[in-house]
This record gives structure tokens, sequence and C-alpha cells, in this order.
């Protein structure tokens, strides 16, 4: 079977370097399935999860993405996210804290440049949330 080089990184560190069957991914306009030979393509990629399947095995590798940029070439899929965390490191308890923290920073808020990048941080934190309310119900 024919495989794909994927890479998944954040400014921090390489979350994932190896091969796979097919990679899913939340895309600008939705749902995206990478498999081998796929067209080149670049596009952004809204918070949520990468799910990569890895060759001779039935499960998935899981990372969350807060969002950041997918690029595709035929045999190389490679995803830039602002911040990634691998699902089995998803801490629910920490998110629901730092999304209230985030609502209270929205309150105290005296620009609309200070709304708007709270906005975007809870945007990305409910996404977090919705992902690992998803994960835990497989």
């Amino acid at each position: 079977m024919a495989t794909i080089q994927v890479d998944v990184v954040s400014a921090e560190e390489s979350i994932f370097s190896g091969e796979a069957e097919f990679v899913v991914l939340p895309g600008e306009s939705g749902e995206l399935g990478i498999y081998p030979r796929h067209t080149p393509l670049i596009t952004r990629i809204r918070p949520g999860v990468v799910r990569i399947k890895q060759p001779g095995s039935n499960e998935e590798d899981q990372v969350f993405v807060a969002g950041g940029i997918l690029e595709v070439q035929p045999n190389v899929v490679t995803v830039l996210a602002d911040t990634a965390i691998r699902a089995k490191d998803l801490d629910e308890a920490k998110a629901s804290e730092a999304l209230k923290a985030a609502e209270e920073a929205k309150k105290n808020a005296s620009s609309d440049l200070e709304i708007a990048k709270v906005e975007a941080e809870m945007s990305a934190l409910a996404a977090q949330l919705a992902a690992i309310k998803k994960l835990r119900r497989k």
C-alpha cells in the first residue's frame, strides 16, 4: 500500500513525523482527507483534530491543532500549526480554566484589538474542549 510522509509541527516542537496511509484534518472550508499522490495544495486549517492513519495499524494518531497552514505535495503532508497538542496530552480541566480566564479578560478588554485577540483564543479553547469531548466518546 502507498504511504505519504506526514509532519505536524508547531512553533514549540515537532509533534509527529512519519509515514501514513491517510490524513484527515479540519480545513478552512471543511474536513479534508489526504491520501498518497494527492494534488498539491496549500490552505489554512481551522482548530480541530488531525487524524493520522499509520500503515499496518488499526489505531489513528490524533493531534489537536489550534489553526495553522497545511501544505500538501504528492508524497508529503506538512501541517504548520499555531499550537499542536497530542490528543493524549489534552487536559479538559486546564482548557476549561483557560476559557474562563479568557472570558474574564474579554470583559476587561479596552480596545477592539484586545477583544479580537481574546475572541480568537476563546475560539481555539472551545474547539479544544469540543475535541476532548469527541475523543472521550470514542
